[in-house]
């Protein structure tokens, strides 16, 4: 019973201790700030570790769009099909190439620094539109994939 006793008695101030969210202080906040700016740089290198591939895809449907371009009427007629998926790809290989360099240029990594709660808010965006351009990539990587 004593046992039992001392084994409730470390579950309940385990519990305490690690349910203990804080006071919300600055160490809480630049804790919460240093998290997202590690998803955001996260979601960054997995981008910028596929532009090498995305780059190759462009220069592939282009070459494919070109020779398509070179075929007589009736066959370039008959790939017609084709040449508009081919288009619709390069638009968004496009795309997400831009959305990399726009987010790029528009990231600013000191953002904030003296203003948590600013720099939480403005990493927590950062991450969204991250995201987003990160899903431009790997999704127009994998329709060219197909």
């Amino acid at each position: 019973m004593k046992d039992l006793r001392i084994a409730a008695s470390f579950i309940i101030v385990f519990f305490m201790t690690a349910c203990n969210s804080g006071d919300g202080g600055p160490d809480d906040k630049k804790s919460i700030a240093d998290s997202l700016y590690n998803e955001v740089d996260k979601g960054h290198i997995v981008g910028m570790s596929k532009m090498v591939n995305l780059s190759r895809m462009q220069t592939e449907t282009n070459r494919l769009l070109d020779s398509i371009a070179k075929l007589p009427a009736k066959a370039r007629d008959a790939a017609a099909p084709y040449k508009a998926k081919l288009d619709s790809l390069l638009k968004e290989l496009n795309y997400a190439e831009t959305a990399m360099d726009k987010w790029m240029v528009e990231f600013k990594y000191d953002s904030a620094k003296d203003d948590l709660e600013q720099r939480i808010k403005y990493l927590t965006d950062e991450k969204m539109r991250v995201g987003k351009v990160k899903e431009a990539i790997l999704s127009s990587l994998a329709k060219a994939d197909s």
